[in-house]
């Protein structure tokens, strides 16, 4: 019995002493990283004066897409695409900070699927605005308050968010990026007895995608709807007894418990976000570029319109129409293109529509959103939750 005790002893000493080696050289390794970083930092630094000189603005989202795209060419894991894009945004967002700190509207308050979004893009070291509406985050952008902006454009199961398609067409801001979010609702409450829980807050729409979990879990709440999930989080802040559908992000900022995660009844959810500013984004090699446009209330204006994009070859990846409540009838389109419009054939392609268009603007080409990271979404029309 001694001696089976003592075998333990020496196997335990020896995983500790192993243990302890390995945390050394991981040790050894941060203060590299550490150090490599700073590095990095100081030759931001000198690009920024760089930038200064030439007058050119620092945030190049041509140029930190390209970055991902060449860093996950190398990755040979197990670092995740994913991971690697959150570490690799942070450490730009601290390069940029130290050449120009940034300010970015969104829609608010803080902990709204909005504001989760931009912080994956934008990283931690830049100023978020919370703004009440989507007018609002235009507003500031366009008046020079905040540097860019981050609106909510589609959701995979409720479809495009209208109002954002309806500024573009008097605004003169631009689309610098795209990003895709993963939508997923948690059940957040003060509470950590679900039995407890009278009231339950959140936005329509959340209601309405975890409908099947709350019939099932928690028939007898009573549903109180709020203007977003995360005023909904500080509502249930305020009530043991209550609880919100929001997102884990709104735990941590309202000081709530997770009392069931992922209780949307359909996975999937994306919604896919686009950031405006004033920039002229350069080319990647993977880009995308939006068109809007009017044509002539006569047959077959859209199919003559829409004729120069099919003879080019370039594959359109959404169209969406919109009233323009200039005139009864009337409507305006939103196309997508691959390709930016400094290419020659997506320039030619677009000069070929205005001639047959009443009206078109292009609003921007840039970077197609890194795939792995943000997922998709595909095209249908409704509402959004923020």
């Amino acid at each position: 019995m001694d001696k089976i005790i003592m075998n333990k002893k020496i196997k335990s000493n020896a995983a500790e002493e192993g243990i302890t080696n390995i945390r050394h050289s991981i040790d050894r390794i941060d203060e590299k990283i550490l150090s490599l970083i700073n590095r990095r930092l100081l030759l931001a630094k000198k690009i920024g004066r760089l930038k200064e000189k030439e007058g050119n603005r620092v945030l190049d989202i041509a140029r930190e897409s390209t970055l991902i795209q060449r860093l996950n060419s190398i990755n040979e894991g197990p670092l995740s695409k994913s991971a690697l894009h959150h570490v690799f945004a942070e450490i730009i967002a601290a390069s940029r900070e130290i050449q120009k700190n940034h300010s970015v509207a969104y829609l608010g308050p803080e902990a709204t699927f909005t504001h989760i979004a931009a912080i994956n893009y934008f990283g931690q070291s830049v100023n978020y605005a919370p703004q009440v509406t989507i007018r609002d985050i235009f507003c500031e952008v366009e008046k020079g308050a905040c540097h860019y902006g981050v609106v909510p454009v589609e959701n995979s199961i409720e479809g495009s968010v209208n109002y954002t398609l309806d500024l573009f067409f008097e605004s003169d801001l631009k689309i610098c990026a795209e990003l895709y979010h993963p939508i997923s609702h948690d059940l957040l409450s003060k509470s950590d007895s679900p039995g407890e829980i009278k009231t339950i807050y959140s936005h329509p729409q959340a209601f309405a995608q975890c409908r099947k979990w709350i019939e099932k879990k928690l028939p007898g709440a009573v549903l109180v709807e709020s203007d977003s999930t995360a005023h909904a989080a500080r509502k249930a802040a305020d009530d043991p007894k209550s609880a919100a559908i929001a997102s884990s992000k709104a735990a941590h900022i309202y000081n709530l418990q997770v009392m069931a995660s992922k209780i949307e009844d359909i996975s999937r959810n994306t919604t896919r976000f686009l950031v405006i500013g004033k920039d002229d984004i350069k080319r990647t090699g993977s880009d995308k570029t939006s068109v809007m446009f009017v044509t002539s209330h006569v047959p077959g204006a859209l199919y003559r319109a829409l004729k120069p994009v099919a003879e080019a070859g370039i594959n359109m990846v959404k169209l969406e129409s919109r009233p323009t409540k200039h005139e009864n009838w009337s409507y305006f389109f939103f196309v997508d293109l691959e390709g930016h419009a400094e290419d020659k054939i997506v320039a030619q392609t677009i000069m070929k529509m205005k001639k047959l268009c009443l009206f078109l603007k292009c609003l921007g080409s840039y970077p197609l959103a890194r795939e792995g990271i943000y997922g998709s979404v595909t095209k249908q029309s409704g509402k959004l939750i923020k």
